[in-house]
């Protein structure tokens, strides 16, 4: 025994001692390259770190998320028609209506697929083609240009039209009405339209002359349909 302690109790507390100091040698001491702590990390592997953004509470106490930033909306029916017809005219009203119910609405696109359709219901007409007709034209139309390519076959009679082109077309009215679109534009084309016999003669028309053909037809589109597609609903010739 030494100074009243055994020696076995010396011999534990000088190897406590040494553990300690080893210790604290190995995790007291800082060596600069340490890593700053970031408890908001994702964990390895997830590769979202950007998804797992925490909204931060707001001023007083208010955890709800921020509100989302508003998306521009789209120009309004009165914007996009701006400049399409005369300031204040009728026909600018109806681009208004037709505008407010179809965001898609544009009057130039329109009326260049109208001309493509003027001309392929006047070959149909011709032709005889009453698919193609039925295809661009509402009921009542189709049924008048069925009723009329019937009658010239039933006299053994043939429709030859070459045509030459559309000189010039205009939207002359339009209106939204009872969730329908109506647009209506006068045509003036130029064709050479002869009509010939069983035999081969020509009973109307002129193979060398070229006519200005002046048409007023009416197209409709139903507002509430996802089908983009206007079709014939009325015909008027001036000439």
């Amino acid at each position: 025994m030494i100074g009243g302690f055994e020696i076995p109790t010396i011999v534990f507390l000088l190897l406590a001692v040494l553990v300690i100091a080893r210790l604290v040698s190995v995790l007291g001491r800082k060596t600069g390259q340490e890593r700053p702590t970031d408890r908001y990390r994702p964990a390895a592997g997830t590769g979202q770190a950007s998804d797992n953004v925490i909204p931060m509470p707001r001023v007083g106490g208010d955890t709800r998320p921020p509100a989302p930033v508003p998306v521009a909306s789209d120009k309004s029916a009165e914007d996009r028609m701006k400049g399409q017809a005369p300031a204040g005219s009728v026909l600018e009203t109806g681009f208004f209506d037709i505008a407010r119910q179809d965001a898609a609405f544009d009057p130039k696109t329109f009326l260049k697929g109208a001309k493509t359709a003027y001309e392929m219901i006047v070959v149909a007409f011709a032709e005889g083609d009453r698919r193609q007709l039925k295809s661009l034209t509402a009921k009542d139309v189709f049924d008048g240009f069925a009723r009329a390519i019937g009658e010239r076959e039933s006299r053994n009679e043939t429709n030859e039209t070459n045509f030459i082109g559309i000189h010039k077309a205009d939207i002359i009215d339009a209106e939204a009405k009872d969730q329908t679109a109506r647009l209506t534009v006068k045509f003036i084309s130029q064709l050479i339209t002869v009509i010939r016999n069983k035999a081969g003669e020509i009973v109307e028309g002129d193979a060398k002359q070229v006519r200005e053909v002046t048409d007023i037809w009416t197209f409709a589109r139903d507002l509430t349909s996802t089908d983009p597609n206007w079709k014939l609903v009325a015909t008027q010739s001036a000439n």
